[in-house]
This record gives C-alpha cells, sequence and structure tokens, in this order.
C-alpha cells in the first residue's frame, strides 16, 4: 500500500499536478470537495484530510462533527479541462470516523457493505447505467427557469439539427481520458436530450464512474455556453431521463451466473430469482431509485418510462427488461432495470438494487410469468386479471413504501436511512405547500 502511494505522489509530480481535488458524496449524491495542494498530498494519503461532517447533508451532527476523508488511490484521474497553471486531479475519498473505522453515514460504505454480503455469497455484482441528460441553452450565463433545448435533432439523429454532436464528442473525450471506457453516445428521443454509456464494471467502479460521468457532462457543457441537467422531467410534454441499468451476476470463476442456454430467456434459476427480489420489493425500491419529486413527472405512460411492475424482453413498457440473447455472448446476459433515474444517488441505488434482487436468491423467490406487450395498452380490469401493479405515482407515496421495507433499511443503515426520510420529507412539504402557475392558470379567474 505505502509503494502504491508512493507512486501516486511521483506521478502527481510528473504529470505536474497543482492541486488535488478530494471528492466524496453525501446522501443525497451532491458531490463535495476538498482541495488540497499537492504539497499536502503526502499527508493525505498517509493520514487523511480532517473536515467537519456537520455541515454536510446527512453526515453528522454538531456535537460529533469530526470525520475524515481517507482517499481511495484507485480513483486517482487528472481534470482534463483544469488549466495547465492550475491543473488538477481527483482522488475519491471514504468517510471514516476519529477511531478510523468507516463512517455509516458514508453512501460508499453502504454499497461496500451490501457488496460485501453479496461476496460472501460467491458472486460479484457488476453494473452499467445508461445516463440521459438535457443540454439547454444559458440565459444571461444562467441556466432558464424556462429551459430551452440546445437541439432540435430525434433520436440517433445525424444531422446538422443535431448541434451537440461536437459536445457529446468532447465529453466522451474528457471521459475516457479519466479512465472511463465509452461504448457509445447518441441523442435521445427529446430535444436536448442525449445519452452516453459507458462499460460494464464492479458496482463499486460503476457508482465512482457515474459521480465522474455527471461533474465532466457539467464541466464540458459549461465550457460550451450550455447548461447540463439530470433533471428526470424538465419540460412537460416530452420524454423524461432515466438511468436504465444493466445488472450481471459473477462467480468465483468469473462466469455469468445469470445465464443459463436451456432457457427460453437464456436466464438461469438465479436470474429469476434475482428478478423476483426486485420486484418484490419494487415500490419501496422506487423511493431510492427515483428519489426526487420531479422523478414522478416521468414515471407515467406514454414515455417510455416504466409504471408497470412486470418483465419482459420485447417489452420496453416492463419494469425490468431482458435484453436479447446472442450466441457467443453469453456474457452479456443481464437484467435491465427500467426504474432508476439520474437523480439517485449510485451508490444507494445500487446497494439497495442489491440487496433486493439478492434476498430474491436466499428466498428462491419466483416472478411472474413474462408480459410481451405494451402494458401501457391494458385495461384496469386486464391489470388486475394478471396481478400487475404499479409504481409509486409520487414521491410521498415511494416514501410509505420504504418506511415499511425493513430490508432496504436495513441495507441503508439507521444513519442513511433517518437522514434520507427527513430530507426527502423536507422536500416534499416544500413542493405540496407551493402555488404553481397551473394552479394560478387552473383557477385563478375561474374561482
Amino acid at each position: 500500500m505505502q509503494h502504491k502511494k508512493t507512486e501516486l505522489i511521483e506521478r502527481a509530480d510528473q504529470e505536474g499536478i497543482k492541486f488535488v481535488s478530494l471528492q466524496f458524496t453525501d446522501v443525497m449524491g451532491t458531490i463535495k470537495n476538498i482541495t488540497i495542494p499537492t504539497t499536502e498530498l503526502p499527508e493525505a494519503l498517509d493520514k487523511g484530510i480532517w473536515f467537519d461532517g456537520s455541515s454536510v447533508e446527512g453526515f453528522t451532527r454538531i456535537c460529533e462533527s469530526d470525520t475524515y476523508l481517507m482517499p481511495d488511490t484507485n480513483t486517482y484521474q487528472v481534470l482534463p479541462w483544469s488549466p495547465p497553471q492550475q491543473r488538477t486531479a481527483r482522488l475519491i475519498c471514504d468517510v471514516l470516523q476519529p477511531d478510523g473505522q468507516p463512517f455509516s453515514g458514508d453512501p460508499r460504505f453502504v454499497l461496500r457493505s451490501a457488496l460485501a454480503e453479496c461476496e460472501k455469497l460467491g458472486y460479484t455484482y457488476r453494473v452499467s447505467s445508461e445516463i440521459e441528460f438535457f443540454l439547454f441553452t444559458m440565459m444571461d450565463d444562467k441556466p432558464s427557469t424556462a429551459p430551452v433545448p440546445h437541439d432540435v435533432a430525434g433520436y440517433f439523429d445525424l444531422s446538422p439539427r443535431d448541434l451537440a454532436s461536437e459536445v457529446r464528442q468532447d465529453i466522451i473525450v474528457a471521459l475516457e481520458a479519466m479512465g472511463i471506457k465509452v461504448e457509445r453516445a447518441h441523442h435521445e428521443v427529446a430535444s436536448g436530450q442525449h445519452e452516453i454509456n459507458f462499460r460494464y464494471a464492479d458496482a463499486l467502479t460503476s457508482a465512482d464512474n457515474c459521480m465522474t460521468f455527471k461533474y465532466a457532462v457539467k464541466a464540458v457543457a459549461q465550457s460550451y455556453g450550455l447548461h447540463a441537467t439530470f433533471m428526470p422531467k424538465p419540460i412537460f410534454g416530452i420524454n423524461g431521463s432515466g438511468m436504465h441499468t444493466h445488472q450481471s451476476l459473477y462467480d468465483a470463476d468469473g462466469r455469468n451466473a445469470l445465464f443459463d442456454p436451456d432457457d427460453r430467456y437464456r436466464l438461469s434459476p438465479l436470474a429469476y430469482y434475482f428478478m423476483a427480489g426486485q420486484m418484490k420489493h419494487a415500490r419501496s425500491l422506487t423511493a431510492i431509485v427515483a428519489p426526487t419529486v420531479n422523478s414522478y413527472k416521468r414515471v407515467v405512460p406514454g414515455y417510455e418510462a416504466p409504471v408497470y411492475i412486470c418483465w419482459g424482453q420485447i417489452n420496453r413498457s416492463a419494469l425490468i427488461r431482458v435484453p436479447r440473447y446472442s450466441d457467443g455472448r453469453e456474457e452479456n446476459t443481464r437484467l435491465e432495470l427500467r426504474c432508476p433515474d439520474p437523480s439517485c444517488n449510485p451508490y444507494l441505488a445500487y446497494a439497495a438494487m442489491l440487496t433486493a434482487g439478492m434476498e430474491g436468491i436466499k428466498k428462491e423467490l419466483a416472478p411472474p410469468p413474462p408480459v410481451e406487450e405494451n402494458v401501457y395498452d391494458f385495461s384496469d380490469e386486464k391489470l388486475r386479471e394478471l396481478s400487475i401493479d404499479t409504481l409509486p405515482g409520487s414521491l410521498i407515496e415511494a416514501l410509505g413504501e420504504l418506511e415499511g421495507d425493513e430490508l432496504l433499511r436495513e441495507t441503508l443503515g439507521e444513519h442513511v436511512y433517518q437522514a434520507f426520510l427527513r430530507a426527502k420529507k423536507t422536500e416534499w412539504d416544500q413542493y405540496r405547500t407551493q402555488v404553481t402557475q397551473w394552479e394560478l392558470d387552473q383557477y385563478l379567474t375561474s374561482l
């Protein structure tokens, strides 16, 4: 370990690094940062950096505020947009208590704990998220409260209308420079909407990559005078942004444990158990993977977002989709959970998704039969006949489901669970007491 620290210090010196950004996330998934000059890097790597945790959302109380950051040397990357005279590197940190033990309020620790439980059963959880976002024009150097899409292109368009193709390419260059392997990028369905996909990795690396991705997208967009937003539904009447997450389990021999060549969907019994666990907890899970008031403006019929708790292969209205299998690519067998959106904290989202699925494996739960039709077209009678339930219709409904889910409470840990609920109930109360423009237009003159 000491050898690795020495190598990192030497590398920073060779690359002309002047500053190091020590990054971590709060419970809500917001990136936090402490910047140190490189002269302080040896001390930070050896002993960590102290900070006041009471000032961070969901961390500690004032009476127990001392916590410190311990950089993860595996996450060192140079920020490619930093100017040469202020060349900056990034290190993602774990948050520790004064006695050196992991801080239970650290979302990265929550995910590490869930992964450790999975590994005890002999599996590695690998994921990749398709993160969608919007690019909006800036008004007077600020994002407009009436957002204006940067272009008018459509899904997979290659045309002069796609003004952001150069922006996407620069984002890819930045991500690749930071060690994230990008597989594809394209314009999405809505005007101003885009998607960039990066390669599968273990869940902790993928969660780190998600945070880096958001950071990089915003930085590159800003260099073009644009505002990038991961708000799930910024504009009424068009598609919102999702974070469809592809999931696999690998055994100790490196084989995809979800694959079975003799099954119709090429899924193993383990895959069906895992799917059933996620479906069982779907309503409470939604509070964590779609955690904002705005998330539930996206989860409505007609915009390719899941509403119904069912699964299938060709059915993109389903909560869980099984991407088609192709010969010779058994390692690609996976389950796609379609309800997460990019407002979520990926550390908490992946931890909750994993433990829900692992409960299905432990209890050998069976999922219902697949549904390969467009569920949006089903009548209420047919939904009842097939016992297809729906996801919560609002944040407060989802929080109510979470409060009744002991498994997810245990997954988050009491500290994060209470902080998350407290913050989200406050968010809901602030929302529900607002008088919106819709209400004024609807009632002011008619009542």
